[in-house]
């Protein structure tokens, strides 16, 4: 890097405060923090939830799945995100905004409290935020190793200078500064992507071209779709994974819906974001796929490959802004987390812990989700520090392994939670599921991986979400635990119209009986 890269990356750092800055005039209470007030555009709100499932993690760990296996790094990543939102968009997000519209919360699992019990939206909760920690954690560490390549600094460094930067802007801002941010870093993308496309193929004519560059030695096997670890059994564990996780089950796409004016603004957002997913990664991988015939990794899972390359093919200034871009998507994805947790423990974990936050004014409340904010990017920051360790291993494998892994007995008891089919399944449905999905996780990973030698990574990342799954339904079924409240607020969530259904009134949250955390009043 020189002094006009530097220029052009501490300018996108000086736009991203002032957006924070600007927004902070538009956040009063903590509707406005969290979900925007549901004042937020369709195709805002599109462009948002699309940006907050990137980070760098794309450019280094999907990289280096592109420089060895090719084209697969699509199959099985962003077309399974772009299908599954596609099918959420009628699925779970107009559900997912009238949580906002007729509930009236500010938490993706605020209502968890009525349609289960305490008890439950507390385990989700806690396990919720302590997997994003180690989630937003890897996306640091991402960025650092990109940060270090360019410009030589220490992976602690990158990863506070990132972390500090993105506390400043969506801390004081809210989710309008996280979507305003987004919808600057998405035009910022949108330039670097085209350019390094552009770069990438002006250097193909030596090897036969845009369509002759396949028959390549280099690029053996890069054009099949399904190679290696990434077969048929992972990209169906994948897809229906990234239903769950990315209509809402790691809660900050969730928010993107919330945010809307209604359900139908909610569904068009969605489908944007999938159409989005669709064509957008097909420019950002075409160089990655084509990386090994220009640069060789130093790296042995070739993370490092997309940022040698950058530096080898563009011109300063360029460099920059691709540089910019690495940072935009890392920041999207962390700044929007970093609300949907505070969300979380403002909404849903401190109000059970104390009286005292049962009664904050909307001043304190403000002020608490600004407070959690910051802790929360403080702790995934602590934890960026430790992923190469022999614990987390490496980036690649925490954001697949682990969130993959774990978010499926998260996401079941809260987003089946919305749907008429699945009413019988009530609390002890919903917790048993979340315990036997953690537990199987912990199974496969561990005690079975190291007796049978290695468990393959589909199975690693799908048994848990099928055990939670299975569960979930079958104890639902065995013992159902539907009752006229919840009856009344699942009804709610799935009317179009406002009428009687509609309109039925949501239970208060009952007082505990019989020692029950949480138990809805019976009649």
């Amino acid at each position: 890097m020189n002094s006009l890269d530097w220029a052009v990356l501490i300018g996108y750092f000086g736009v991203m405060v002032a957006i924070g800055v600007w927004s902070h005039k538009r956040v009063d209470n903590v509707s406005d923090f969290f979900t925007a007030g549901g004042k937020m555009p369709w195709w805002l709100s599109g462009i948002s939830h699309h940006m907050s499932g990137y980070s760098a993690v794309m450019f280094t760990g999907y990289a280096g799945i592109a420089y060895t296996y090719g084209v697969t790094s699509f199959v099985t990543w962003s077309f399974p995100i772009a299908l599954g939102i596609a099918i959420g968009a009628r699925l779970f997000a107009p559900r997912i905004n009238r949580l906002r519209s007729r509930l009236h919360v500010a938490s993706p699992l605020e209502y968890l409290k009525n349609r289960y019990n305490l008890r439950t939206q507390q385990a989700l909760a806690w396990s919720g935020m302590l997997l994003k920690i180690v989630d937003v954690g890897a996306k640091w560490a991402a960025i650092a190793t990109l940060l270090s390549v360019f410009t030589g600094v220490s992976l602690n460094q990158g990863i506070l200078i990132t972390g500090v930067i993105t506390a400043i802007y969506c801390t004081i801002g809210g989710l309008w500064a996280d979507a305003l941010t987004e919808l600057g870093q998405f035009i910022i993308q949108l330039l670097a992507g085209v350019a390094m496309f552009v770069a990438v193929v002006a250097e193909l004519g030596p090897h036969g071209g845009f369509f002759g560059v396949w028959d390549e030695p280099e690029l053996a096997g890069h054009g099949k779709p399904l190679v290696g670890p990434y077969g048929t059994v992972f990209l169906l564990a994948f897809l229906f994974i990234k239903l769950f996780e990315y209509n809402g089950g790691m809660l900050n796409q969730a928010q993107r819906y919330m945010a809307t004016a209604n359900a139908r603004e909610a569904a068009r957002s969605a489908k944007l974001s999938a159409v989005l997913w669709l064509v957008w990664p097909l420019v950002l991988f075409f160089p990655m796929w084509m990386s090994p015939l220009l640069v060789d990794a130093q790296k042995p899972d070739g993370s490092d490959a997309y940022a040698l390359m950058t530096e080898q093919l563009l011109p300063h200034g360029l460099l920059g802004l691709v540089i910019v871009g690495f940072f935009s998507h890392t920041m999207a994805m962390c700044s929007s987390d970093a609300n949907a947790i505070a969300a979380v423990f403002t909404r849903d974990v401190a109000p059970a812990l104390s009286a005292r936050a049962r009664g904050w004014s909307e001043r304190k409340g403000l002020i608490a989700a600004r407070v959690t904010t910051v802790v929360f990017l403080g702790l995934s920051m602590a934890v960026a520090t430790q992923v190469d360790s022999p614990t987390f291993k490496d980036i690649i494998t925490v954001v697949i392994k682990w969130v993959a892994g774990l978010m499926g007995p998260i996401a079941i008891p809260m987003m089946l939670g919305l749907l008429r089919t699945f009413r019988k399944s009530g609390p002890t449905a919903a917790l048993t599921s979340w315990a036997a999905g953690l537990f199987a996780f912990y199974l496969v990973n561990y005690p079975i991986d190291k007796a049978l030698g290695g468990v393959a990574l589909q199975y690693q990342v799908s048994i848990p979400l099928a055990v939670s799954l299975v569960l979930y339904i079958l104890i639902g079924h065995l013992k159902p635990e539907d009752t006229p409240e919840r009856d009344a607020l699942i009804e709610r969530i799935n009317t179009d119209d406002d009428g009687p259904a509609g309109a039925a009134a949501v239970p208060a949250p009952a007082e505990p009986r019989d020692g029950t955390v949480g138990a809805p009043a019976k009649d």
